[in-house]
């Protein structure tokens, strides 16, 4: 099984340009915690970030400023993790694991939104599995995932 197989096609996104309010107004109309973030214009579609509810709302907290006079390039994260959609389900579990994230914009070869996979996708199909025989993901490794994912960062000790 493949990350084709499961991901979700038909997803929202935002360009860097874009008020912070109009991100989350996609959030919320879309029931989704996070939105991928594409260049307009030239390489319009390239995924160039991705934004998530945290992400505004710790943004508008500590700018003191309104949604709709905030641009979401303010408040993006700019190092993003992606798959394709021809990775396997191990495969993008271990990338969401060891950047310790929930979702992963699914891209084309030329870096192009194509679709999103999640946390919960994989472990609706982990849970499908459960009678197969062979699986493409388990329940354990969901359950590690998730572990990792929240898992605190270490913090630094001063000497």
């Amino acid at each position: 099984m493949i990350v084709e197989d499961i991901m979700t096609t038909n997803v929202h996104f935002c360009a860097p340009a874009d008020s912070l309010e109009h991100a989350a107004q996609l959030m919320w109309h879309h029931d989704c915690g996070c939105v991928p973030v594409c260049a307009s214009g030239e390489g319009a579609g390239r995924v160039v970030g991705i934004i998530t509810d945290r992400d505004i709302c710790m943004r508008a907290l500590f700018s003191g400023k309104s949604l709709r006079e905030l641009r979401v390039e303010e408040a993006m994260a700019k190092q993003i993790l992606t798959c394709h959609p021809a990775d396997t389900l191990d495969h993008a579990e271990k990338v969401m694991r060891g950047g310790r994230v929930r979702r992963l914009p699914v891209v084309g070869e030329n870096g192009a939104l194509i679709g999103l996979v999640s946390l919960a996708d994989l472990a609706r199909e982990a849970v499908s599995e459960s009678t197969r025989t062979t699986k493409a993901i388990t329940e354990t490794e969901v359950g590690d995932t998730l572990a990792a994912i929240c898992l605190r960062p270490v913090q630094a000790i001063a000497a």
